[in-house]
């Protein structure tokens, strides 16, 4: 089956929070080890402040189990501690993959 769903996640740290917020991204790719639908994973670091993940699935069931899932329920409760502002979280459709 083709990955043809995503989520696209991009989160900005408070001033002081960074290494925390970078450790958090770090840290869910031992969380998505454990979802067999998340073919693909990526945490990445846009800027000093500005970090975010990138996932892949097959089906919108795949999808739907990572969204409530372990990550965002973290994501949730680390949030306001951690974040600038609410997570911008958007659902794509992946059109091109190279495989």
């Amino acid at each position: 089956m083709a990955l043809t769903l995503g989520v696209l996640a991009l989160v900005e740290a408070k001033p002081g929070k960074e290494a925390e917020v970078e450790a958090f991204v770090k840290g869910g790719q031992a969380i998505v080890e454990q979802e067999p639908g998340t073919r693909v994973w990526y945490g990445f670091k846009v800027n000093d402040s500005t970090f975010g993940i990138f996932d892949a699935f097959e089906d919108e069931a795949a999808r739907q189990a990572h969204m409530s899932g372990q990550i965002p329920a973290a994501l949730a409760s680390a949030g306001p501690q951690l974040l600038a502002k609410d997570p911008d979280i958007r659902l794509v459709d992946v059109l091109a993959v190279k495989g």
